[in-house]
């Protein structure tokens, strides 16, 4: 792999990223035809004009690493926005940007056709939109079995609470039960003890008479007969 192969990453990523510490924009007396180079890669600083959004580092360098391994052979869309960026400090409109890096791009690529570019470009795009998909899926899945096993969790202790207020449920209606049986047998008790001791008390009364009566005529017979 050439040296140029080798720094594309570097290139990549400097299409996203300006103000790359350690570059030094090109000057008036500067050639609109220079050679691309790799630039020393900074990551703090990203293109307004890209996005709004806050990037992510690790997927900066993702992105940067994919495009690398699919970079088409021979000059396309990233040898001509390297083209572009070397033409950024000569103080040029848009236009004029853009038209002296496609002659600078087709003279040193051998380049005619503009198709090329926006051809390339698009399958980058669709390369970016690939792996956008496959990752989408790859995150859905794993919230499915991360989230989704929290969701198990949840409806576990959901369903052991239905059961558990469903036993307490049960269990409140058989104290209500039980207090009513207590109430009644409460009741039988204090008329069972009332007729024990009533029985008691007559049978005591009775065994007493009849004591009484048998020591009485002990009593009378010692007194009468044993003279």
């Amino acid at each position: 792999m050439s040296t140029e192969e080798k720094s594309i990453g570097k290139k990549i990523l400097s299409f996203f990223i300006q103000d790359v510490p350690g570059s030094s924009p090109a000057t008036p007396s500067q050639s609109v035809t220079p050679e691309p180079q790799a630039t020393p890669v900074s990551q703090n600083v990203v293109r307004p004009s890209e996005t709004n959004a806050s990037t992510d580092k690790k997927f900066v360098d993702h992105f940067v690493q994919l495009l690398e391994k699919a970079n088409l052979p021979g000059a396309d869309y990233f040898e001509f926005m390297q083209t572009m960026k070397s033409l950024s400090g000569l103080g040029l409109s848009e236009e004029k940007q853009f038209q002296a890096a496609w002659a600078s791009f087709r003279t040193m690529g051998g380049v005619s056709d503009i198709n090329i570019l926006v051809n390339t470009a698009n399958q980058y795009v669709q390369i970016l939109e690939n792996d956008k998909a496959a990752f989408l899926k790859d995150a859905d899945a794993a919230i499915k079995e991360r989230v989704g096993n929290l969701q198990n969790q949840v409806k576990q202790m959901q369903d052991e609470n239905k059961q558990m207020a469903e036993q307490i449920i049960a269990l409140q209606k058989k104290i209500e039960q039980n207090n009513s049986t207590i109430e009644k047998v409460s009741g039988d008790i204090e008329e069972q003890s009332a007729k024990i001791n009533n029985n008691k008390a007559g049978y005591q009364v009775t065994h007493d008479f009849f004591v009484d009566q048998i020591k009485s005529d002990i009593f009378k017979i010692q007194e009468h007969l044993l003279k």
